[in-house]
């Protein structure tokens, strides 16, 4: 059959000369269909082939004259004497062609050609030439290591060492969310030893992991699942002193910079209260509040990204410890409290005391603090958790 003419046209499939060419749903681009079919096949164009991540893809262009051939991949180890047939293709988009060849072993050089051929007397134009590739060896870099989920607020930032860096051809890493039926989802990729999940909700449990890439593709094994569940954290918060200003004294944790955490202090909902005496100054626990008995010397309330080396912040509640005296504020200190919780059990808080001193009206604290929404949760700032490798 003689072609006659072209025209433009796209969607998800379209029929010409007896093949179907498919597109995904997510394909907008349009595709070259033939109004007519018929003739002697064209020779396909710009073939290319190239080695990556254990694969050899193949791509080329669209004859000139296409009118509806499907394509024929050949073949061959260069040591063998004939090539072998490795697949048809009918799936080309913007006038481009590819395929990815899995089955191939390391070590080895492969010669590949391919053929238009025309689906109605089976005739095949084969590329102007052939092209060679060899597959490496599957050598993948280091698996990272210490992989630690910092809890931040509606965010989770992951940190780990720089082992794979050791693999002189090390690329990039990448950044897997862990699915509650057991399956990953590949969240992204950097290449630095760091990365931040925005897209979390406060009170909410993640497991991540971490693989790194090498320069040819090949994809190191999971690191260990490290764990965090994000939770509100606040800067600069000031208290009075119950005894100069008892309205501006007690403190609530909330879930919300929305809600006002500052109460007076004789809320009977108040977590704690600040008081002052000859002493110093003292943090008070609330009706039912427990407060560790044991104050923790932090730089910081948490060590998230940006943080100097030596930050040191207060990552895992106490599990034991805890009591109602009341104990002195003190500045660099982090303090944990234990907060009763609807149905049982506790919520975890930490506050970190940056200032203690006076201002016009009274005596103040300023500090830092955090707050665990899951109820039974000690995490303020989690470690790596249970050990799970990914392949």
């Amino acid at each position: 059959m003689t072609r006659t003419g072209w025209r433009r046209g796209g969607g998800l499939g379209v029929v010409a000369a007896g093949v179907v060419l498919a597109l995904t749903a997510c394909e907008t681009s349009e595709v070259l269909v033939p109004v007519n079919g018929g003739g002697s096949p064209s020779a396909p164009r710009n073939l290319d082939v190239s080695y990556y991540g254990g694969a050899v893809l193949l791509s080329w262009d669209l004859p000139q004259r296409w009118d509806g051939e499907f394509f024929r991949i050949y073949g061959r180890r260069v040591n063998d004497a004939d090539f072998f047939l490795v697949a048809d293709v009918t799936n080309c988009s913007d006038g481009a062609c590819a395929y990815s060849d899995r089955n191939v072993v390391r070590n080895v050089t492969y010669e590949y050609y391919v053929a238009s051929v025309d689906p109605r007397s089976g005739t095949e134009a084969p590329s102007d030439f052939s092209v060679e590739v060899f597959v490496p060896r599957f050598d993948p870099p280091p698996t990272p290591g210490e992989v630690e989920a910092v809890a931040l607020d509606d965010a989770i930032f992951l940190r780990w060492n720089a082992a794979a860096r050791a693999a002189e051809d090390f690329h990039f890493y990448r950044v897997y969310l862990e699915e509650s039926d057991g399956g990953s989802f590949l969240l992204g990729e950097t290449d630095s030893e760091g990365f931040l999940d925005l897209l979390v909700q406060n009170g909410n449990t993640y497991g991540y992991f971490v693989t790194a890439v090498d320069l040819q593709g090949h994809e190191s094994q999971g690191s260990f699942l490290a764990e965090g569940t994000p939770r509100p954290d606040f800067r600069g918060e000031l208290l009075y002193a119950f005894e100069d200003r008892p309205g501006r004294s007690g403190f609530v944790f909330r879930e919300s910079e929305d809600l006002d955490p500052q109460v007076p202090g004789t809320d009977p909902g108040r977590h704690f209260r600040v008081e002052i005496d000859a002493d110093g100054w003292w943090l008070v626990p609330g009706p039912g509040v427990q407060l560790h008995q044991e104050a923790y010397f932090t730089t910081s309330l948490r060590c998230g990204p940006g943080a100097d080396a030596g930050c040191t912040d207060l990552r895992v509640a106490p599990e034991s410890g805890y009591g109602t005296q009341d104990m002195q504020l003190t500045p660099e200190l982090s303090y944990v409290l234990r907060v009763p919780a609807e149905g049982g059990g506790w919520r975890y808080g930490v506050i970190r005391v940056s200032h203690v001193g006076f201002a016009q009206d009274g005596a103040i604290v300023i500090f830092d603090w955090a707050y665990q929404l899951q109820v039974g949760n000690p995490a303020l700032s989690p470690v790596p958790n249970s050990p799970i490798v990914r392949d």
